[in-house]
């Protein structure tokens, strides 16, 4: 079966070093625009966003995270949020923040880009919203890292399927 969609999927690696080439604003938000078209539970859409492109500020957030050397090397961060104010159920928001995220770093790998999803950083989730001078009903989900690749040699395998099926009825 031959389709870009699933080529993408299964092609896309973590990147985690980056060039010092610049990203585009364009591209940063159709990376946005890839991730607010993930389905969400009453199409409520509770994802919200802020694009870091400064270095001061990347330099910053890079404390806040033990792969701080991937904060600092990626040209530009997104941080996804959930808007509390705009969910409706706990469960179905965070999933769909981790389709957002997906298709996200799904748009990454079109646009040439590569992307790694940083969660650790959630721990200090305070810290990033008073730097990012974000309200508190706004809840970290990720930060983005995003530049160009350094290398695509990134290798990775999954384990067999008939590990993962339960049953087939």
């Amino acid at each position: 079966m031959n389709s870009e969609i699933l080529d993408a999927i299964y092609s896309r690696r973590s990147i985690r070093e980056f060039t010092d080439k610049e990203i585009m604003p364009e591209q940063l938000h159709e990376i946005v625009k890839a991730g607010i078209w993930a389905p969400s539970g009453l199409n409520n859409q509770p994802w919200r966003f802020v694009v870091i492109r400064d270095s001061n500020i990347r330099e910053q957030l890079a404390h806040f995270t033990h792969y701080s050397h991937i904060v600092k090397a990626a040209r530009a961060l997104i941080a996804v949020y959930i808007d509390e104010k705009a969910m409706y159920d706990t469960v179905k928001d965070h999933q769909s923040a981790g389709a957002c995220i997906q298709n996200m770093l799904l748009a990454t790998e079109a646009l040439g880009l590569g992307a790694v999803w940083l969660g650790q950083i959630l721990k200090n989730k305070t810290e990033v919203n008073r730097l990012l001078e974000i309200d508190e009903n706004f809840d970290l989900m990720a930060v983005l890292a995003i530049g160009y690749p350094q290398h695509r040699d990134q290798k990775s395998k999954r384990k067999e399927l008939n590990e993962f099926i339960l049953k087939e009825f």
